[in-house]
């Protein structure tokens, strides 16, 4: 029989004389997965040795665990017999990171436990942190009925009295946490899409929020809605007529689901996207996570922000674990498309149209707003004291172009003000 070779949760011992460099591998494993398992008598390619037991053999290692591990854990100890030799297990699990062992700390790296320097270590703390399973929800009253829907629609079944545990939504108190909060039916968190006339922030044609409900939810609305701009653009400018999408939507919907993920949901900042007459920007927030390099990240190796969310995401089908999002947007496009800085993350999609081409774009955004006025119409009906940001608010288009809107309406003879600028009222004429 041989054990295999060591990992990131699994560690070779051939005598316990090798006792402190075993204890300072169950540290740096806490450090890395919050669990580690340690071997005595087996040699680092696995090959069983058998370790000599006296009366005291267990004890020592208990005692020497909880001397030199700070904050202390309690280890499970057995000793077992394979191919006729004696072999000691030691396992522990503990979520008090970060752990230290003779008051230094160390990080697992493969089959390796190194020493992090005290910016790692600050890293290491900011992180746990930041981590949306141990940070309490705002909100101890939540409800899950969309997060089950999504469930079901997979064929899996959330079991009522365990699904709570099982997803990881309770701290380690047992209250509802951050990751609940975001994917429970009601919270406070609105994901918005902005659609801007030209090629910057000065004039908000539409606004729309996805959000107060279970994220996962809002994050499949985002992608319906995009898709249903990505318009076919058709290209008659020379002997044959050709067709291309306005926008990569695979490459969208990567890069938003990504966004999504990796969000420092802690901030408080949901992630967003803008939409531009020449580009559409997908923002989260947050840097690089800590420990991967930026070539790393282009070659698509993942260090999920918030691993229990990306469990649940996988589960429902959202992504897959093949780190292949970032490095499809990078064959398309280039690196260029990143912008990565310590507290934002930008992926820019192009937008595909020409200057000698039809522009959806703006055709799209010409049909948002026509229809728009019939819900200004009713909105006036049903409370003419509202104000123009109230209106902003219900309909998701900016100020801006709602008082354009207002303006046209006026000339049409269709809506009229009386009174004050504060405390006057829409009195409406006739139905457009």
């Amino acid at each position: 029989m041989n054990f295999g070779m060591e990992t990131e949760l699994v560690e070779f011992k051939k005598t316990t004389g090798e006792l402190k460099e075993g204890i300072v591998s169950l540290a740096s494993m806490l450090n890395k997965n919050g669990k580690g398992t340690l071997y005595f008598g087996i040699r680092n390619d696995g090959e069983i040795l058998g370790q000599q037991i006296g009366d005291r053999t267990l004890r020592e290692i208990s005692q020497g665990i909880a001397n030199a591990i700070k904050p202390q854990i309690i280890p499970t100890i057995i000793m077992e017999l394979c191919d006729d030799k004696n072999v000691i297990k030691v396992t522990v699990e503990g979520d008090e990171k970060p752990y230290s062992a003779y008051g230094k700390y160390y990080m697992r790296a493969a089959d390796e436990d190194r020493e992090i320097s005290p910016q790692q270590l600050r890293n290491l703390m900011l992180s746990i942190s930041d981590s949306i399973v141990n940070i309490e929800s705002n909100n101890q009253e939540l409800t899950f009925e969309q997060l089950k829907t999504l469930y079901a629609g997979n064929d899996l079944t959330l079991r009522e009295s365990t699904f709570k545990q099982n997803l990881n939504l309770l701290t380690r108190v047992g209250t509802y946490n951050l990751m609940a909060g975001i994917l429970a039916d009601v919270n406070s968190y609105s994901i918005k899409v902005a659609v801007f006339r030209g090629t910057d922030k000065t004039d908000l044609v539409k606004r729309n929020e996805y959000g107060y409900k279970c994220m996962l939810v809002a994050v499949k609305q985002v992608l319906d809605y995009m898709e249903a701009l990505n318009d076919t653009i058709v290209n008659v400018s020379g002997s044959l007529r050709k067709e291309s999408r306005l926008f990569d939507f695979p490459c969208f919907r990567e890069a938003w689901l990504n966004a999504c993920l990796h969000n420092r949901w802690s901030r408080q900042t949901p992630p967003a996207v803008y939409m531009f007459e020449d580009r559409i920007e997908v923002i989260s927030v947050g840097g690089l996570p800590d420990g991967l390099t930026l070539e790393e990240f282009y070659e698509g190796k993942s260090k999920p922000v918030n691993l229990e969310l990306q469990q649940i995401m996988v589960q429902l089908d959202y992504i897959e674990q093949t780190g292949h999002g970032v490095p499809l947007i990078v064959s398309r496009y280039g690196k260029k498309v990143f912008d990565i800085s310590e507290n934002f993350i930008t992926v820019t999609i192009p937008l595909n149209h020409k200057r000698n081409v039809e522009n959806s774009f703006t055709q799209t955004v010409a049909r948002m707003i026509d229809n728009s006025d019939g819900k200004i119409l009713e909105l006036m009906k049903e409370n003419a004291n509202i104000s123009v940001k109230e209106i902003s608010k219900n309909i998701g288009l900016g100020t801006t172009a709602i008082t354009k809107r207002i303006h046209c309406l006026k000339e049409e003879g269709i809506v009229e003000r009386k009174g004050p600028k504060k405390t006057g009222q829409w009195i409406v004429k006739q139905q457009k």
